[in-house]
């Protein structure tokens, strides 16, 4: 799962980042395109069962599911033209499965906003602007192919008319993600890769000072809000700069300081729930002596589908899979136990995956 963390230049990206990936090779300064290669991050997902599971298994390895943050070159208007780093900018975004849009709710005189003007709102209109105009080209262009080939294949004429009521709903200022048509349309849109279908999560940057006091009577931050209910996005308050400062603490004295100010989860595990919620996202297990690991698969799959994720043998040869939830395993915290309690069950193909089931796919090739 990779997720890009966008914004205009100096909204503090870089520093969410560096907290984010507990790294400090991502350049944070105040001046617009401090970062102009992405930086790339990969972390492990906090998972408190894979620990307790290898805590009974004691396992060779423990394989959490991991999470790639991209720290993109911050946008400004003219973008789509070209202007700043704009198509370096919308070419890397279009490789992310979610955006993080991190939008600045704090005045602060001695950090430069590249409009003079501190409005989290308009600065998100900003580059929704420059992203739509980029999904604008890229779908005339799909348009005007298209017809030429719909003059030899009139069946493909239907498609041409629901790109173009699509290309009108981006002509009138609208996001790809919130346009409604028709399911048997859906892998169509996605085929596109319009970068306004993805789904976003608006980090709301704060100062600590202000973190720490009431943010929900923030005007700043209302108005985020307000947007993001609008667009169907998640919006997560967030201290770019204290999230950077917890990474040096010993977690004890993290959570200590997060009690402190009435958090029980620090901004990366947020961030981390808040992705698989809005990718529709959850994970499986399995565990043994050799390993116990976390598999990230979509919600609704089924177990073949789960199966195919370890190897594609798996899931061409599936048999069956003997599943246990994790919290029925850990009332016995054995397996022969479990089979004696009756607890572990035998699934066919037609199973969807719950997230948590610890599971044992049998196979034939």
């Amino acid at each position: 799962m990779k997720l890009g963390i966008v914004g205009l230049p100096n909204v503090g990206k870089s520093t969410l980042f560096n907290a984010l990936c507990n790294k400090i090779s991502a350049q944070a300064a105040n001046y617009p395109f401090c970062t102009i290669e992405p930086n790339v991050g990969v972390i492990n997902v906090p998972d408190e069962r894979l620990e307790n599971l290898a805590a009974i298994f004691k396992p060779k390895k423990v394989t959490p599911a991991i999470l790639e943050f991209i720290d993109i070159a911050g946008l400004v208007k003219g973008a789509s033209k070209g202007e700043g780093l704009g198509n370096k900018f919308l070419s890397n975004i279009r490789e992310v499965d979610a955006i993080i849009h991190l939008v600045r709710c704090f005045e602060d005189e001695n950090i430069i906003h590249v409009e003079n003007l501190v409005d989290p709102v308009k600065d998100i209109e900003t580059i929704n602007v420059e992203l739509i105009l980029s999904d604008i080209e890229i779908l005339t262009k799909r348009i005007e192919k298209l017809k030429k080939q719909a003059k030899r294949e009139t069946s493909l004429q239907d498609e041409v008319n629901f790109l173009e009521e699509l290309l009108k709903w981006l002509e009138e200022g609208n996001l790809a993600k919130n346009f409604n048509h028709d399911e048997e349309w859906e892998e169509t849109l996605n085929s596109l890769g319009l970068i306004t279908k993805k789904e976003v999560i608006y980090a709301a940057n704060f100062k600590e000072e202000d973190y720490k006091n009431k943010i929900e009577n923030n005007v700043k931050f209302k108005k985020v809000c307000e947007f993001a209910e609008k667009n169907s996005s998640i919006v997560l308050p967030i201290c770019a700069k204290m999230e950077e400062d917890l990474n040096g603490m010993e977690e004890e004295e993290k959570k200590f300081f997060l009690n402190e100010i009435g958090l029980n989860q620090s901004g990366l595990d947020r961030i981390i729930k808040a992705s698989y919620e809005i990718l529709n996202l959850i994970s499986y297990l399995t565990a043994g002596t050799d390993e116990v690991r976390a598999w990230t698969i979509k919600k609704n799959t089924k177990a073949p589908k789960a199966a195919g994720k370890i190897h594609s043998d798996f899931e061409r040869g599936f048999i069956c899979a003997e599943i246990i939830s994790y919290e029925d395993f850990m009332k016995f915290k054995n397996m022969e136990e479990a089979k004696k309690a009756g607890v572990i069950r035998t699934e066919g193909k037609d199973y969807v995956v719950k997230d948590g089931d610890i599971i044992t796919f049998r196979f034939n090739v």
